[in-house]
C-alpha cells in the first residue's frame, strides 16, 4: 500500500494513475474535500496524515513548499512503518531537500527528492519528466515504481540536493520563456500587430533551435567576436521600450535587461557580443 500526502492538481493526477494500475492508495490533503473526491476512484481518504501513512511502504508528497513538507512529514511520522520510504515530488529549496535527507536518515528513514516537470494531465497519463537524486542504492530500488509514474525518469547523481536545484533551473527557464512571450505579445499589441501574426512568426522563425549553440558559446566565454554587438542589442531594446510606451503598453523583462546592458556598456564592453551580460555567471 502507498500513501499520497497532498492531492492538489498534481497529486490527484498521480493518485488516479496509481489507482488505474490497481494500486491501493491512502490519501490526505489539507483541504479534506480534495482527498475525499478521490474515494470515488478507489482511494481511501483520511483526515490526518499520520492515519493515511499507517501501513504504507511508500509515502509520496506533493505539497506547496519546504515548510509544508517539514510540517506534514513530522505530523505523519507517528504512522511510519520501519521500512517506509519517503518520496517527495514537491518543488523545494535545494538546502531543504539536503537537510531533510539527512534528518530522516538519522531518524531511520530514507527520504528521496523526486521533483517533476509535469502538469496534472501528465501525472494522470504518466508522461513528462521526473528527476531524482540521492543514494544510488535507494534510487535503484525505487526506479521500477517511479518509472511507472512518468514518461522519463532522470537520475541526477548522489547529491541529495541536485534534483531540487535542477528543478529550479528548469522552472526559471520556463518563467523566463513565458515572460518573453508576454513581452513579445505586449510589443505586438503596441505596434498594432495581431497575435495571430506573432504566432505565424514562430512557424518559420525558431529561436529555440539556437539555444544549444548559444549556451555553448556563453559557457566558453566567447564574447570577443560578436554576432550581435552589445551596443546594437541595447539600441534595439531602446526601440522596443519606445514603441511599447508609444502604444501605452509596459514590458516586464526588457527594462531589467536594458539596465544590465547599460551596466556592461559603462564598463566599456559595448563592442563585445551582447551575451557578455552573462559573463559573471560563467567566469
Amino acid at each position: 500500500m502507498e500513501a499520497f500526502l497532498g492531492t492538489g492538481l498534481l497529486g490527484s493526477g498521480f493518485v488516479r494513475a496509481k489507482l488505474r494500475k490497481g494500486k491501493e492508495v491512502h490519501v490526505w490533503n489539507r483541504t479534506e474535500e480534495k482527498a475525499k473526491a478521490l474515494e470515488a476512484a478507489g482511494a481511501k481518504a483520511f483526515t490526518k496524515p499520520e492515519d493515511a501513512a499507517k501501513g504504507a511502504v511508500r509515502i509520496h508528497l506533493a505539497l506547496s513548499d519546504d515548510k509544508a513538507v517539514d510540517e506534514i512529514l513530522e505530523r505523519a511520522s507517528s504512522g511510519f512503518a520501519p521500512n517506509t520510504i519517503l518520496i517527495d515530488h514537491t518543488t523545494t529549496s535545494a538546502q531543504g531537500a539536503e537537510k531533510r535527507t539527512q534528518t530522516w536518515k538519522e531518524r531511520g528513514f530514507s527520504y528521496v527528492h523526486a521533483p517533476v516537470f509535469m502538469g496534472p494531465q501528465n501525472a494522470l497519463e504518466s508522461t513528462g519528466y521526473m528527476m531524482v537524486s540521492g543514494d544510488e542504492k535507494t534510487v535503484k530500488l525505487l526506479e521500477p515504481e517511479l518509472s511507472q509514474m512518468t514518461g522519463k525518469l532522470v537520475y541526477l547523481g548522489p547529491k541529495a540536493d541536485r534534483a531540487a536545484g535542477i528543478k529550479l533551473l528548469g522552472n526559471l527557464f520556463l518563467i523566463s520563456l513565458a515572460t518573453g512571450i508576454a513581452d513579445t505579445l505586449a510589443l505586438a499589441k503596441a505596434l498594432g500587430i495581431p497575435a495571430s501574426e506573432v504566432s505565424s512568426l514562430f512557424d518559420w522563425f525558431n529561436p529555440g533551435a539556437m539555444a544549444p549553440a548559444r549556451l555553448k558559446r556563453i559557457l566558453k566565454a566567447e564574447f570577443d567576436e560578436p554576432s550581435w554587438e552589445l551596443k546594437m542589442a541595447r539600441k534595439d531594446t531602446r526601440l522596443m521600450l519606445e514603441e511599447a510606451l508609444r502604444g501605452d503598453m509596459s514590458l516586464i523583462a526588457i527594462p531589467s535587461i536594458a539596465r544590465e546592458m547599460d551596466r556592461w556598456i559603462e564598463k566599456g564592453m559595448g563592442n563585445k557580443d551582447w551575451t557578455i551580460i552573462a559573463k559573471d555567471a560563467v567566469t
